[in-house]
């Protein structure tokens, strides 16, 4: 068994009393999600999610450090081995709402909460979208 292990961010944008949250839609598969991608050598988790959020969307954000879920879940790679992915998420807020997305993605969307929540595919990214807005609404907003 081969295990992965990837860092990502639930980015959010917030104008006076508006949050939204970005999410990406997956060209491989088509699910919408967060921005997230493999850990490389020599690097943090925070540091592979702020490379990754970049690399996807082209967006900067500041990443909250009292913020990290995590959640492993298994898959059968291209080979047909099975394989064992961590995925580590922090919560950052984007310093611009511009977005570029890369070639592994075919659309993108900044939603508010309960929008965000119905169209994200995968119940583990709405159960972090939840821990996430709960987060912001106890500790910053």
């Amino acid at each position: 068994m081969k295990f992965w292990f990837s860092a990502g961010v639930v980015v959010y944008f917030k104008r006076k009393n508006k949050v939204e949250f970005l999410l990406l839609k997956y060209s491989n598969g088509g699910h919408w999600g967060f921005p997230k991608g493999r850990i490389e050598k020599g690097e943090t988790k925070i540091q592979a999610a702020e490379r990754e959020l970049f690399e996807e969307a082209g967006v900067r954000a500041k990443i909250h450090d009292k913020f990290e879920q995590s959640f492993e879940y298994f898959f059968t790679g291209e080979n047909g081995e099975l394989s064992k992915k961590t995925v580590y998420f922090f919560l950052g807020k984007a310093v611009y709402k511009h977005v570029t997305i890369s070639n592994e993605h075919v659309d993108y969307a900044w939603l508010e909460y309960e929008d965000a929540y119905e169209k994200l595919t995968y119940d583990n990214a709405k159960e972090l979208l939840k821990d996430a807005n709960n987060f912001l609404l106890k500790n910053i907003l």
